[in-house]
């Protein structure tokens, strides 16, 4: 029997099984003959402009027991602020910097890492401009639909307290979950699903 058309249930939901990793990392999972590398594990070459980081990211449960069956996709502007993207209006974003990039995380460590450059800010939409950030899309076992969220730079204090949406965190003692600490040329980053240090989520 056919479901009235205004009262259609909800689909059934799952987690992101073993096979996210297959269907998006299969070269990571030993699968070969699919791609020659997988998506996004490159966001850079010789002639990306600004200034090279990495970013050291994992995600923690309620135990802050690293998930080594998380992956995370993450996208973000160039040096100069331009999205790699048909809608920037804006400019044309630096051609030799994909802007988006993929990792699974480590299965002993649960460390994803990244090879990337510092951000330029943003306009947000009323014209105030967003401190560097890089944005977050988050998937594993036991995470029906994925995550959202955002990692801003710990040394880009003046930038981060003139942020619009770091303001809007009703909870400003909140802000610091979203907030990745230097090391060397590096930033790290802990992603936490609950508890007390509970990172900020966002609507997809």
């Amino acid at each position: 029997m056919t479901q009235p058309l205004d009262r259609l249930k909800e689909s059934p939901s799952q987690t992101a099984g073993p096979y996210v990793h297959i269907g998006l990392t299969p070269n990571f999972c030993g699968i070969g003959g699919v791609y020659q590398s997988d998506l996004g594990a490159s966001m850079v070459n010789e002639k990306t402009k600004g200034e090279r980081i990495g970013l050291e990211i994992r995600v923690l449960d309620g135990t802050g027991t690293p998930l080594r069956d998380a992956l995370i996709e993450i996208w973000q502007a160039d040096a100069d602020g331009l999205y790699n993207s048909p809608a920037e209006l804006r400019g044309v974003a630096d051609p030799d910097f994909l802007g988006w990039g993929r990792c699974p995380s480590d299965m002993e460590t649960g460390l994803c890492a990244f090879q990337t450059i510092k951000p330029g800010r943003v306009p947000f939409r009323d014209g105030r401009l967003m401190a560097p950030h890089v944005s977050l899309w988050i998937v594993a076992r036991g995470i029906n639909i994925g995550l959202h969220t955002r990692l801003y730079f710990s040394d880009e204090a003046k930038a981060n307290a003139e942020d619009p949406i770091l303001a809007r965190i009703e909870q400003r003692v909140r802000v610091p979950t979203l907030i990745a600490e230097r090391k060397g040329d590096s930033y790290i980053f802990d992603v936490h699903l609950q508890g007390e240090k509970e990172t900020v989520f966002f609507d997809s």
